[in-house]
């Protein structure tokens, strides 16, 4: 990435549409959080470090298929988060999670398509939920971060929202396909500030920073 210099883009909306917040929270208020504050105890901590307005990424472990909607009703805006382009395809379904702020990405089409995807969800004022290590770890902390948020959150100059999921990995146990009623903490971090250049040592450099602070909050427990 040498001395690339950053291009940042132009957000043109402080908050996601309308319709958008609207079916949020009737979901939210309906379904998600009664589930999450009756059968798993959920308790959120550090809800004042999400901003109001203007996009964000909220950055965060991963240890549970569960841990979208969780993550999106503790932050108490809607965030988006990529999925299957064959989702799209499917009628209802797909104005639904369109207008829920779920982007397609193609299979295989690599990171690109992604972060295009990305930083047009941020340019129309979302938040965006992106996983630092992309993938799940049994015990729900980031041990090989990648740098792709990161590289999101530069582009587009918005800040960073550390959060820790605990307690997620343990609400699927062993091949039983029920729900456990675990309790769930949900920790959000102070906002970390994205770099002023794509240089490879400021993405890694800030992704340290962003995996330190989410495993440090998971350490506190619950």
């Amino acid at each position: 990435m040498g001395k690339e210099k950053n291009t940042a883009i132009a957000p043109v909306s402080q908050r996601e549409p309308l319709g958008s917040l609207v079916l949020y929270k009737a979901l939210k208020w309906t379904i998600v959080q009664p589930i999450l504050s009756s059968y798993f105890r959920s308790r959120v901590i550090g809800l004042e470090n999400v901003p109001t307005t203007g996009g964000f990424i909220a950055v965060s472990n991963h240890a549970s298929n569960f841990d979208p909607p969780i993550l999106a009703a503790a932050v108490g805006r809607p965030v988006a988060f990529m999925a299957k382009e064959e989702l799209f395809r499917v009628p209802i379904l797909k104005q639904i999670i369109r207008i829920y702020g779920a982007y397609p990405v193609k299979r295989g089409a690599g990171d690109r398509a992604a972060i295009r995807a990305a930083l047009a969800s941020l340019q129309e004022g979302w938040g965006v939920g992106i996983f630092l290590q992309g993938t799940r770890t049994a015990d729900g902390r980031v041990t090989k971060p990648k740098s792709g948020a990161v590289l999101i959150a530069t582009k587009a100059q918005v800040p960073l929202i550390p959060i820790s999921l605990i307690g997620t990995e343990k609400i699927l146990k062993g091949k039983n396909p029920f729900p456990h009623p675990t309790a769930l903490t949900i920790r959000i971090g102070e906002a970390i500030a994205p770099p002023k250049t794509v240089t490879k040592e400021a993405l890694t450099q800030t992704t340290e920073t962003c995996a330190h602070q989410i495993n440090a909050l998971h350490a506190l427990g619950r």
